[in-house]
């Protein structure tokens, strides 16, 4: 696992602290520790190159507005897991994989083409003029605020601001 952008002693934090989160929320990292920490030091040089930890698996643009949705935990990471028992890179896996009732397999890619997505961005609904405060939605793990803006950081998954879309 030797990468000169990154030493060992970030990567054990970085597990540490992933780990500790994805638990609290009820998730599960994927138990084979070694291949776990692969996935997270790629994660950390995508962070060093482009300033956000993209998924490892997918291929980047460097443009934080273009790859908000593949951001780990990504956009995709809950329906995977509901469908799969895994994420598209294998980083969260279900309770039954984890505790080896069931083993991990290939997970089929759901991101959109970037076409898909300008599309979905265009078909967008309209937002209610009745409600005094916009809703806003996070893209992760569907927390929902009505306020002026979303949260710096949504207080269930801890994603940053920008993971959130205007729901109404």
């Amino acid at each position: 696992m030797n990468h000169p952008e990154v030493d060992e002693a970030k990567v054990d934090d970085y597990y540490l602290k992933i780990k500790k989160q994805a638990e609290s929320a009820g998730y599960h990292l994927n138990p084979d520790v070694e291949f776990t920490k692969s996935l997270i030091k790629s994660i950390i040089i995508n962070e060093n190159r482009y300033g956000y930890g993209a998924c490892p698996c997918r291929l980047s643009s460097g443009m934080r507005e273009d790859d908000v949705d593949i951001i780990c935990p990504c956009d995709y990471r809950d329906p995977d897991l509901q469908n799969y028992d895994a994420c598209y890179c294998g980083l969260y896996v279900s309770g039954e994989i984890l505790t080896g009732e069931k083993k991990l397999k290939a997970i089929p890619e759901r991101r959109p083409s970037p076409e898909q997505r300008e599309k979905i961005m265009i078909n967008k609904k309209p937002e209610s003029k009745d409600l005094p405060f916009p809703v806003w939605r996070c893209r992760v793990c569907g927390y929902l605020c009505a306020r002026e803006e979303p949260p710096e950081t949504c207080p269930i998954c801890k994603v940053d601001k920008d993971r959130f879309e205007r729901f109404i």
